[in-house]
């Protein structure tokens, strides 16, 4: 005789919606080959394009089809004054073209999503942390705690996101940001990903204090308080598990805000600085080229909204497969 079969756990049953969504498969490999091209960017510019893209190379040239052609060409215009960098010539070199300082756009694009990326990931996953600790902790203990941490979120969350990271940017650009003995310099990555984590705080740990104060009340976090177990076992056992869900369907979301705001600040000069490359900073050099070789600008911007959609669509996709009503439902 055959026993019935275990329900699936909440876990499993998310990780088989989501290899069942064809879209949220479609944006993991979108994610996965960026990440994998932007690793790649030393490679493609040592051993493929043959070129450094943080060197200015403006009275430079390159052998295309057996001809010797110069970065720099005459500019369009009928009396031809001026120079403008060569356009895509869609295989290496300059596969996308030159920017105004003689630099493979395709190679900037590559350095340039590493950082950004970089950036995006690990600011989202320490505002997570950040996050979860402020939101356990005022939603579980309550009281002054929660009233003190609740009026410092809402000081937050009434300056709009973007201002409130400009002037971050702009207060420690000059001097870096110094947190007891430690000192982040201007050009570290670590001070945008500080402040863009700092910035997304109160909208993330919302959430995780309302699912808090919700858990709290519920009858097996009751029944161990009744069993005289202690708080902190109750947190990391009962608690935590139970919020893990929700971190992670606003993780994707998380990643691209982060990714939104590091590519305006690098735009403005204050996020990653030079000679570094964003793909914001390629987004600003390619501003003034925007008539003559628009691809400057418009490959990173398409970078851009390529990987924001996939995380939009992933985010979705997760939310949806974590949704603890839709299981009781299905359950049921």
């Amino acid at each position: 005789m055959t026993g019935a079969a275990s329900p699936a756990g909440p876990w499993r049953r998310a990780r088989q919606r989501v290899f069942a969504s064809r879209s949220a498969m479609a944006s993991l490999v979108l994610l996965a080959c960026m990440a994998t091209a932007s690793l790649c960017a030393p490679f493609y510019a040592r051993d493929i394009a043959h070129t450094d893209p943080f060197r200015s190379n403006v009275a430079g040239s390159f052998t295309l089809d057996g001809q010797q052609i110069d970065i720099m060409q005459p500019d369009d215009n009928p009396l031809h004054l001026g120079l403008s960098p060569v356009g895509p010539t869609w295989h290496a070199p300059f596969f996308l073209g030159a920017d105004s300082q003689g630099r493979d756009v395709a190679a900037r694009l590559l350095y340039g999503g590493r950082n950004s990326l970089l950036i995006a990931f690990s600011a989202a996953a320490l505002c997570m942390i950040l996050s979860a600790t402020v939101g356990i902790f005022a939603g579980f203990f309550g009281g002054v705690l929660d009233m003190v941490l609740s009026r410092i979120m809402d000081i937050m969350w009434a300056v709009p996101v973007y201002l409130f990271a400009i002037s971050l940017s702009i207060v420690t650009i000059a001097q870096g940001l110094k947190i007891g003995p430690f000192t982040i310099a201007s050009d570290n990555l670590l001070l945008p990903i500080f402040i863009i984590a700092l910035v997304y705080i109160p909208y993330a740990a919302r959430v995780v204090r309302g699912r808090v104060m919700t858990l709290r009340n519920a009858e097996f976090v009751l029944a161990a308080r009744s069993l005289g177990v202690p708080r902190f076992r109750i947190l990391v056992v009962d608690i935590l598990p139970n919020v893990t869900g929700s971190l992670v369907a606003l993780a994707p979301l998380l990643t691209a805000l982060a990714l939104l705001t590091e590519s305006a600040l690098s735009f403005l000069s204050i996020g990653v600085q030079a000679p570094a490359a964003s793909w914001g900073t390629i987004i600003q050099d390619g501003e003034g080229l925007i008539y003559t070789r628009p691809m400057v600008a418009m490959a990173p911007g398409l970078a851009i909204v390529l990987v924001v959609l996939a995380l939009n669509v992933l985010g979705d996709t997760l939310r949806d497969a974590l949704d603890v009503r839709d299981s009781r439902r299905e359950n049921g």
